[in-house]
């Protein structure tokens, strides 16, 4: 498991507000576990699936960076809500709305969730990594980092600063 524990720009979190990350990466499927912070903001619109713009709501997401301009952007809400991309290129999105299978489930502070997604959907060679959180409306809206992106701004695409990719399973 992997800690979400910081601003986007760098700054500790306290301990009630970190959130805990995992996965296991086989030949047919990535799984991953989320231990978060529930925030109770407003679900997107529409039932749970697969959902254009979730980065606008409660999530985490996690970042999968292959060679060259490859990387998969996997986002999962506390609603049941989730997005996949594939993008080649910074921002440069060339699948959207992809398979994945979420179970999510909310308690009064924390939310939990695992999810499943085909290995096909990935980088070949995966080589580095990050993953964020965000929460908030308004001017309340937070942006955090397991690694800090640091910039004038947040910038979740920054890839050259994402941490070596630690292996196929951090599940403990």
């Amino acid at each position: 498991m992997i800690d979400i524990a910081h601003t986007w720009d760098g700054q500790p979190l306290g301990a009630s507000d970190v959130a805990r990350v995992g996965w296991q990466l086989d030949e047919a499927v990535l799984r991953i576990w989320v231990d978060a912070p529930f925030h109770d903001d407003p679900p997107p619109p529409g039932p749970p699936g697969p959902t254009p713009g979730l980065w606008n709501h409660e999530v985490v997401e996690l970042f999968l960076v292959g060679a060259g301009p490859h990387y998969t952007e996997i986002e999962l809400s506390p609603h049941g809500h989730h997005l996949v991309l594939r993008l080649e290129g910074v921002r440069q999105a060339v699948a959207s709305e992809l398979p994945l299978q979420l179970a999510a489930r909310r308690e009064a502070t924390r939310w939990q969730a695992e999810a499943v997604l085909s290995r096909s959907l990935l980088p070949d060679d995966i080589l580095s990594f990050n993953a964020f959180r965000i929460h908030g409306v308004g001017a309340h809206r937070r942006y955090l980092a397991h690694a800090p992106v640091p910039g004038p701004m947040p910038d979740f695409h920054r890839l050259g600063l994402f941490p070596r990719w630690p292996g196929p399973s951090t599940a403990s």
